[in-house]
């Protein structure tokens, strides 16, 4: 299969066996990469990697998958860029596209991403839009694959904010590889209607299905993957965190969730999660939001332990929006029993408003 020069902009772009074939890739790179094969297929090339947004994981896989590979990378931060502000896109992509062999975009609406492939004339990727997060895709269906030993057939479940890119991205996903998606969450935070359409029509021809249901014990059913990611994001105002945290409380990956979900099912967060009092926003979360009051509950749904234990919230008071990623080595934080644990490489989407979905 030859995909050589392709943009990697969003997986509607691409059929089920590219697809596949890209997860196969990186199986293989990751197993040279283990038995210490060198295999630096592109030496000699240089990519650009823009970040409108900052991420800790998505610099750091993109920047040592270049490395692994033979590439320099020209890391471009917000105050390093002048896309958009005192250059157009257009612009920026011609620059760019003469000086770099590949330029990585992480940042706000996918138009901007789809713009730099439009005038680029080299190979673009999208390491994050508010719409789409495909690079996330590939890593967490190879994790998935790894863990389980297939993805036909899989029922993933997301629960949460289901209107962004890791939803729009894990439905579009598990549609391309019949794989049996549920998006459980409020009404309000369902997918968009067209986008879901899409899916559905390509569900039909793959064998997946795609599921939307209000109700948390229908929805997490027999699930073999339970997903969820934060449910707000830095830079949106006060009230819509409130609403949101009060609106997804119940959508929260708690033991109830876990303990509905199929035998050895796992458990996946793509990051960060606010899980306890150790970040700036954590603290922000339960200072301003009335952690106080949920955690001194007798059932406290915030801080839901899934070993049993009686939740640890009433003794820290720490703010998750939800568990993931916790520390075992902390007894102050609730923990994920081994079964439940997913371990890969991901980066990190933040959920903003987005615009009309492009497809």
């Amino acid at each position: 299969m030859n995909l050589y020069g392709k943009d990697f902009l969003k997986l509607l772009d691409f059929t089920p066996d590219e697809i596949n074939y890209l997860i196969d890739l990186a199986a293989a790179l990751k197993a040279k990469k283990k038995a210490g094969i060198p295999h630096k297929l592109c030496e000699g090339k240089n990519v650009a990697l823009i970040f409108e947004k900052t991420s800790t994981r998505t610099r750091c896989s993109f920047e040592v998958a270049a490395y692994d590979l033979g590439m320099n990378t020209t890391y471009l931060d917000p105050t390093a860029s002048q896309i958009g502000k005192k250059e157009s896109i257009p612009d920026t992509a011609r620059v760019l596209g003469r000086m770099f062999d590949g330029i990585e975009y992480r940042g706000y609406g996918q138009d901007i991403v789809e713009e730099l492939a439009k005038y680029a004339g080299v190979p673009v990727w999208n390491g994050l839009t508010n719409e789409f997060h495909p690079t996330q895709m590939l890593a967490d269906m190879l994790t998935i694959r790894e863990h389980l030993g297939r993805l036909k057939g899989v029922r993933l479940v997301y629960m949460g904010d289901a209107r962004y890119n890791m939803g729009n991205s894990l439905m579009v996903t598990c549609a391309k590889l019949g794989m049996d998606f549920v998006a459980c969450t409020s009404k309000k935070y369902f997918p968009d209607a067209k986008l879901v359409e899409y899916c559905e029509g390509v569900a039909k021809e793959t064998g997946a299905s795609i599921t939307l249901t209000e109700d948390v014990k229908e929805g997490t059913k027999d699930a073999d993957v339970i997903y969820t990611d934060v449910w707000v994001s830095m830079g949106e105002p006060d009230e819509i965190w409130e609403e949101r945290l009060h609106d997804l409380m119940p959508y929260q990956v708690n033991k109830e969730a876990m303990a509905n979900a199929k035998e050895g099912a796992i458990f996946m967060h793509c990051l960060p999660a606010f899980h306890d009092l150790k970040t700036r926003i954590g603290k922000e979360v339960y200072e301003k939001f009335g952690f106080r009051r949920w955690s001194e509950a007798a059932e406290c749904p915030l801080h839901a332990d899934v070993r049993g234990r009686p939740c640890p919230a009433r003794q820290t008071r720490h703010p998750a929006a939800r568990w993931g990623c916790q520390n075992d080595a902390d007894p102050e934080t609730p923990s994920i029993p081994k079964k439940h644990k997913a371990p890969g490489f991901r980066s990190r989407p933040s959920p903003c408003r987005a615009k009309k979905i492009p497809f």
